[in-house]
């Protein structure tokens, strides 16, 4: 897979808020029970990365958790 056109996390918090505007491109397990997800690499990606490890991002609790289950949802049917 091209590194320069896919952004990678293991994050699954990260993963849910970049989900909320970028769509999530696959998931791939790894060998430690953690999982890959990747999305399309951006400079509008980029910036909401750089906002997230900032804590300047304000997201809706309600927004964010239901979007962290169907992450999860996506995740679990997929092993």
């Amino acid at each position: 897979m091209n590194k320069d056109k896919y952004y990678q996390t293991t994050d699954i918090a990260l993963a849910t808020i970049i989900s909320l505007s970028f769509p999530l491109v696959r998931i791939t397990p790894q060998s430690n029970s953690k999982s890959l997800f990747v999305f399309e690499r951006s400079k509008e990606l980029e910036r909401l990365i750089e906002d997230y490890w900032s804590g300047t991002l304000k997201i809706e609790p309600k927004t964010y958790f239901n979007q962290l289950k169907q992450i999860k949802t996506r995740l679990y049917s997929e092993k």
